[in-house]
């Protein structure tokens, strides 16, 4: 997945507990799990502003990028080989 989540390493360069979080940002413990284990499909700006601001960091302490490496990328369709 291109996209990594690094809620877990923010947590714990604040000495903080996911539950904690979780109960200072008004969001379900399950809910911030499943964004912390990387299985979430989207998150709202809203709780990523939460959670910025609560841990005292940028979204891109939460959030990083990593592309596919080159054998890892889905094949081309006919459609885009064309193009």
């Amino acid at each position: 997945m291109p996209v990594i989540v690094n809620l877990d390493v923010m947590l714990a360069k604040r000495k903080m507990k996911l539950k904690d979080l979780a109960e200072a940002i008004g969001i379900t413990i399950q809910n911030l799990s499943i964004l912390k284990t990387g299985k979430a499909r989207a998150i709202r700006f809203s709780t990523l502003e939460a959670i910025c601001r609560h841990l005292d960091c940028q979204p891109g302490d939460i959030l990083e990028y990593q592309p596919e490496a080159p054998d890892e990328a889905p094949p081309k369709t006919a459609e885009a080989a064309e193009t």
